[in-house]
């Protein structure tokens, strides 16, 4: 069930709210790794990115449902992945952007690159529609 959101935080709260979405991911990766079929992991899966605008916080869960999702989710799904199935500490960090002054999240890994799940998904989806219009 989605957990939804209404307040203004300010953002070392919103990067706290964002490692509490991992932590909650966590423990759905461990409940379903007694399922018959587990998920895909996130950049194998179907799931999408999709510009903010809502204040629904979805789970890994949500996500392969919904097949879609927003910076911080994407962000809670893939460190709770790296933690789980890697044993790689990956941190959500969150940024104020320059345009549209919204929250933007992204992960840091332990070597300290910083890696964008949204960032990652939009690309393999403009591939695909490429591939899609170079086929017609």
């Amino acid at each position: 069930m989605p957990l939804t959101l209404d307040m203004t935080v300010p953002l070392p709260a919103m990067e706290a709210a964002v490692e509490g979405l991992v932590l909650v991911n966590l423990a759905i990766l461990d409940e379903l790794q007694s399922a018959p079929i587990p998920p895909p992991r996130l950049y194998q899966s179907a799931v999408r990115y999709r510009r903010p605008g809502k204040r629904t916080w979805h789970t890994i869960a949500d996500l392969y449902d919904l097949l879609e999702g927003d910076c911080k989710d994407l962000v809670g799904a893939a460190c709770a992945e790296y933690r789980f199935y890697d044993g790689e500490h990956a941190v959500p960090i969150v940024y104020l952007t320059r345009r549209a002054h919204r929250y933007h999240a992204v992960l840091r890994r332990e070597d300290g690159s910083i890696e964008d799940p949204s960032r990652i998904l939009r690309d393999r989806e403009a591939r695909i529609r490429g591939r899609a219009e170079v086929i017609r």
